[in-house]
């Protein structure tokens, strides 16, 4: 278009600097129409109407902005003398090079995008995990107060002295739970002596009906995790369901087999008055899953009733 022209003279710096204008200008507005079509589709529902409209849209704006302005360049520039041909093909130039840079510019942004989309989702799944686990531990305390409640009342009716001795023990089990609530994790030497406490809550109502045996060598507590209360609730579980005297004892055993936990107590079946809701085992079920992304073992037969649970070894 300027080969007609000295490099030195005014009027080629001056054409030079329109044809920059133009440019600016076909940049200008088809960025703002990226921008503009980017609130009203989406690349992930609708690519293929996305792409036809972008096409569209910037063949309408590019080509009659870019003809125009040649126009306006040759009448100004050229002496009127407009070279049709080479207009049309400048115009096919610019439209050609814009669908590439507007190419550069979607890939771009897409890869951005799911970038962004990809980060927000797992922000949503990690906070709807942590919502999760929080209602789960918040049913803890309503579970195990509406259980030592019932017992407590049973012992003040029956025996005044054990009562007292109850609501003492009673006291240090629940500060374990309030201070341990916010936690995910414990050592399973905390989860072992806790479980100890709560035992002796049972011991002053049940006597010699129920026994606790923990086989597992005491120099791996320290070496595992596991998330809090869960061994309390599998042995509430199994005194509610079970029935047990002194002359037949309810017998729960914990050992440790490959890096879990084995709780295990015989069966004989209690009549309930009502189905069991069985949201204790539920309840850990899931915060097991959200905690540690592992899944607990139950094993029920006729006779016995066993769980897994897996702990995490301190690395």
């Amino acid at each position: 278009m300027v080969n007609n022209q000295t490099p030195s003279t005014w009027k080629f710096k001056l054409s030079f600097l329109f044809t920059i204008g133009i440019a600016f200008l076909i940049w200008e507005g088809n960025r703002y129409l990226l921008f503009t079509l980017r609130s009203y589709f989406d690349w992930f529902n609708k690519p293929v109407r996305k792409i036809v409209v972008l096409v569209l849209a910037i063949s309408f704006y590019t080509i009659p902005i870019s003809a125009l302005m040649l126009v306006i360049w040759y009448k100004i520039f050229n002496n009127g003398i407009v070279n049709w041909d080479l207009l049309y093909t400048t115009t096919l130039v610019i439209m050609i090079s814009v669908l590439f840079i507007t190419h550069i510019y979607e890939t771009v942004f897409l890869v951005r995008e799911a970038e962004n989309e990809k980060l927000k989702k797992e922000q949503l799944e990690r906070a709807r995990a942590e919502a999760e686990l929080e209602a789960l531990k918040n049913q803890i305390d309503p579970h195990f107060i509406f259980n030592s409640l019932n017992t407590l009342s049973h012992l003040i009716e029956k025996e005044p002295a054990k009562a007292k001795k109850f609501n003492d023990n009673l006291a240090d089990v629940y500060r374990y739970i309030l201070q341990n609530k916010v936690r995910e994790l414990v050592l399973l030497h905390e989860e072992i002596l806790f479980l100890t406490d709560y035992f002796s809550l049972l011991k002053i109502r049940f006597e010699q009906a129920v026994q606790l045996q923990i086989n597992i060598d005491p120099a791996l507590f320290d070496l595992y995790l596991i998330p809090p209360i869960s061994l309390q609730i599998l042995v509430e579980n199994a005194i509610k369901h079970n029935e047990f005297s002194d002359a037949l004892p309810l017998v729960i055993t914990i050992e440790m087999q490959n890096d879990e936990l084995i709780i295990h107590n015989q069966v004989r079946k209690k009549v309930l008055r009502k189905t069991s809701s069985r949201i204790g085992l539920n309840n850990l079920g899931e915060r097991y899953r959200l905690t540690t992304s592992k899944e607990i073992s139950v094993s029920e037969s006729a006779s016995d009733f066993t769980v897994s649970l897996p702990i995490l070894k301190i690395a």
